[in-house]
C-alpha cells in the first residue's frame, strides 16, 4: 500500500516517533491511523522496557510556582545523557510533571517508596472497615488488597492518572517520552510546598 508523506508527517507530529517507524506502522496498519498509533505505542513500551535498566544520572531540576504564589514544586527528572537533559522535549516533560505534582499532590514517587509501617497501618484500617461484613477471610483479604491498591494509586506519583489526560498514567506518559527520546528517564524525587 502506498503511504503518503503527509500521513507519515502527521503521525510523526503526533507521536514524535522516527519517520521510518511512522512509515512502518502505517504500512503495517494498511494506512489506518488509529492502528498505526497503537503499533507505535506498543513499540514505544518495548523500547522503554529495554532502557529501564540503564542508569539515568544526568537530568534537570524543574521548578514550578502556581500563579497564586501559594504552591511551589521542584521535580528532579533524570536521563542518561546531558544531551537529552538539554532537549526541549525533555524539559517539556519535566514541566508537565511539575504541573501534575502541583495539581495532584502525590506523596511518593512509586509503591516501592511507601514505608512498610504506613502500608501496614492502611491495611489494618481497611481490615477493620470490612471486619463486620461477615465475608470469608479470603474475600475480606481481596477487598482489603483492592482498597489498598486504590489508595496507592492515589498517593503514588507514577500510578496517578495524568491530570491533562486521565486515560494515561504518569508512568505511561514517561514511557512515551522514553520511546521518543531513546533514553531511560526516571523521576528521582519531587517536593511540593503549599501555603
Amino acid at each position: 500500500m502506498k503511504i503518503s508523506s503527509e500521513q507519515v508527517k502527521q503521525l510523526r507530529a503526533q507521536t514524535g516517533a522516527s519517520i521510518m517507524d511512522c512509515n512502518q506502522a502505517l504500512q503495517e496498519s494498511l494506512g489506518d491511523f488509529a492502528k498505526a498509533l497503537e503499533i507505535l505505542k506498543k513499540k514505544g513500551a518495548l523500547k522503554a522496557e529495554k532502557k529501564a535498566a540503564r542508569t539515568a544520572e544526568q537530568g534537570i531540576i524543574e521548578a514550578y510556582v502556581h500563579s497564586n504564589g501559594k504552591i511551589g514544586v521542584l521535580v528532579d527528572l533524570r536521563c542518561e545523557t546531558d544531551f537529552v537533559a538539554r532537549n526541549e522535549e525533555f524539559k517539556k516533560l519535566a514541566h508537565e510533571l511539575a504541573l501534575h505534582v502541583a495539581a495532584m499532590n502525590p506523596s511518593y514517587v512509586s509503591r516501592q517508596d511507601v514505608p512498610a509501617d504506613i502500608l501496614e497501618h492502611e491495611r489494618k484500617l481497611y481490615l477493620d472497615e470490612v471486619a463486620g461484613l461477615g465475608k470469608p477471610e479470603k474475600i475480606m483479604n481481596e477487598i482489603v488488597e483492592g482498597k489498598l491498591g486504590k489508595h496507592l494509586e492515589a498517593i503514588c506519583f507514577l500510578e496517578q492518572p495524568y491530570v491533562k489526560n486521565p486515560d494515561e498514567t504518569i508512568d505511561a506518559l514517561i514511557r512515551s517520552y522514553i520511546a521518543k527520546l531513546g533514553e531511560n528517564i526516571r523521576v528521582a524525587r519531587f517536593i511540593r510546598y503549599e501555603i
